[in-house]
């Protein structure tokens, strides 16, 4: 499998010990940075994880910043990103099974590393159930981001 991992400022510790666990687990990295606790903005990692996502470069993506919250809003403006952001195991395994969850989004300030290394695990191994109840939920939000009208 091959993952596409992004961090701001506020979780590239974190994505560091993400990135050498997947690695260590067979899995490819698509590293799009960054490396350094100089302040930066977190949409400009969450764009080229999701995008990796979406053009199928990458099979799941994974962001990290301070409390995961900004990178999970800026990749659920993606049609096609079902973003989670998770900071336990039952979540990870659920959102998996249920949604269907192609990004996973943590927060460094939040968890610690052995937690996230556990929610990594989870998520990466948890297939969706495609039961019929979870399937049609989620054509029920492809049909909001294809039929929406509301523009600001």
């Amino acid at each position: 499998m091959k993952i596409a991992l992004g961090a701001d400022h506020g979780g590239y510790h974190l994505k560091n010990d993400i990135k050498d666990f997947i690695v260590k687990s067979g899995h490819e990295v698509i590293d799009v940075g960054c490396d350094c606790s100089d302040s930066v903005d977190y949409p400009d990692y969450a764009i080229p994880v999701c995008e990796n996502v979406l053009n199928g470069d990458a099979d799941k993506g994974i962001l990290i910043c301070g409390t995961g919250i900004g990178m999970s809003i800026a990749a659920n403006k993606y049609p096609g990103i079902r973003c989670a952001l998770v900071h336990d195991t039952f979540s990870a395994k659920a959102t998996r099974e249920h949604n269907d969850t192609n990004v996973l989004a943590m927060g460094e300030r939040v968890i610690g590393p052995g937690l996230a290394l556990d929610i990594v695990k989870i998520w990466i191994e948890t297939e969706f159930s495609k039961e019929e109840r979870h399937l049609n939920r989620i054509k029920k939000i492809d049909l909001i981001e294809s039929e929406s009208t509301i523009h600001p």
